[in-house]
């Protein structure tokens, strides 16, 4: 099958992995084993004590939270980043009529969330978490629509997805402008340089693989020590692999990322200390800006921009699907989750607004799954619709 297929066929496992990752490593953090497992992720290479990111070592991570964010992770972004290229060239994105309707919906679906977030926070020391709620969680959404089975059409699952690979491009994009808080000219020159050589590899036609992979992990350091996120080095180099060997690479990394390296950022990224009183945590314009973004600037983002391209006769429909599946689709696209998370790391300094954006982050990616899922639930299936209407 192809690796579309393979993931359509997997999402379903991913996201229930996921979610019982996250119930565990909530429950353990707010036990009474909550000291030793909360200090095992954050504290481990760190003797003096505090929060991860105040302490990052010169030259390669401290703990193993940031080995995971900044080392495992681009593992994850690098098959993101073949995903991105495949679809580019050879897939669902590899046409502008193809393309249009997922890249405008994914616009909307960026756009309007970290404009209802700006609302609430405007001003404001939170200001800075406007690009939580853009994301959407691939795995998770695409495992709510398997749920439905055939009342969700194929092409809507393709669209979907589609849709998250560009979501995943802008929230790609957000980290490397937006969330590097410092620059290192001199590492960032030297990655400028390294970068060249898998480029020049892929202008000559090498197909050894291994020629990408000792400049991608030198790319990656230089990065990590750069201050731009070192994450992006997985971006960077899948865009230098050959495109006839994406196909294989992605099937070979598509089990250790999803069933080991993202179960394991689920479990060290939610380990986080509850505070006693939730609800009134979620009394907070950090919460109001992520849940509302992701619950209703989601759906309401992806259905206008949608809705015009269609009556502007610039795109059509997903065959067999109407307007109020796309709503429904909107509401399931409202799951952040991974990449929300990961930016609620980046977004903000203080320990304690992680904490509340995370559990925002939960909380929305919860109510938006229900939702949609219930609603798509009660549609019946879409009759045939003329493209352009």
């Amino acid at each position: 099958m192809s690796p579309l297929h393979t993931f359509l066929k997997d999402s379903r496992a991913v996201g229930i992995i996921l979610i019982l990752c996250t119930v565990i490593s909530m429950v353990l953090a707010n036990s009474s084993l909550q000291e030793g497992y909360v200090n095992f992720w954050n504290a481990l290479f760190n003797p003096t004590g505090g929060h991860h990111y105040q302490y990052r070592s010169l030259f390669l991570p401290n703990s193993y939270l940031l080995w995971i964010n900044d080392g495992m992770m681009v593992l994850f972004f690098f098959l993101v980043g073949m995903e991105i290229k495949r679809e580019l060239t050879v897939g669902e994105l590899s046409s502008l009529r193809k393309s249009i309707l997922p890249v405008l919906a994914a616009i909307g679906g960026m756009l309007f969330p970290a404009l209802i977030f700006t609302l609430f926070n405007a001003g404001s020391d939170y200001a800075h978490g406007w690009g939580i709620p853009m994301a959407t969680d691939i795995a998770f959404s695409l495992g709510i629509l398997s749920l439905l089975g055939k009342r969700v059409p194929v092409s809507l699952k393709i669209f979907l997805m589609a849709l998250a690979i560009i979501d995943d491009l802008g929230a790609i994009l957000t980290i490397a402008i937006f969330y590097t808080p410092h620059l290192d000219m001199h590492y960032l020159l030297m990655a400028g340089g390294v970068l060249l050589i898998p480029i020049l590899l892929n202008v000559l036609k090498v197909k050894r693989l291994i020629l990408y992979y000792i400049p991608g992990v030198v790319l990656w350091y230089c990065l990590f020590n750069s201050g731009v996120h070192a994450t992006i080095a997985g971006v960077l180099l899948a865009f230098c692999i050959p495109q006839e060997k994406i196909a294989d690479l992605v099937h070979d990394l598509h089990d250790p990322v999803n069933f080991i390296i993202m179960p394991l950022f689920a479990l060290a990224n939610t380990a986080i200390q509850l505070p006693s009183d939730v609800m009134g945590a979620l009394h907070n314009n950090i919460s109001y800006g992520i849940i509302a973004g992701l619950v209703l600037g989601k759906p309401l983002g992806i259905f206008i921009l949608s809705f015009t391209a269609v009556k502007l006769k610039l795109a059509s429909l997903p065959s067999k699907s109407g307007w109020m599946q796309l709503i429904g689709v909107g509401l399931i696209a409202g799951i952040g989750f991974t990449m929300s998370i990961f930016i609620s790391s980046l977004a903000y300094e203080e320990r304690e607004y992680q904490i509340i954006a995370i559990i925002s982050v939960i909380a929305a990616s919860l109510i938006a799954g229900i939702a949609g899922f219930i609603f798509l639930r009660m549609l019946k299936p879409a009759p045939f619709i003329k493209k352009g209407t």
